[in-house]
């Protein structure tokens, strides 16, 4: 019985996957109503990209270059 449901699972979701139609609000439901300080109601593309807090830009610099560390005095051996 279980072998028989694997494959029928498989396609249901293989089906799912190919739905690339564009995300508008279910029928009789309108978008989200418009922020408080906002000049226009923001579009659908709008409220589903990520502000710039939810994935932040890497803002390390990285090792461009073999560099000589500078002495560390606290640097010590370990106790023996």
């Amino acid at each position: 019985m279980r072998l028989g449901l694997l494959p029928v699972a498989a396609l249901i979701a293989l089906a799912g996957c190919g739905s690339r139609e564009a995300l508008r609000p279910a029928t009789g439901k309108a978008l989200p109503p418009k922020p408080a300080m906002a000049a226009t109601t923001p579009t659908v593309d709008q409220l589903l990209t990520p502000p710039p807090e939810a994935r932040p830009e890497r803002s390390d610099e990285l090792l461009k270059r073999s560099e000589e560390r500078p002495d560390d005095r606290f640097n010590l051996p370990p106790p023996g």
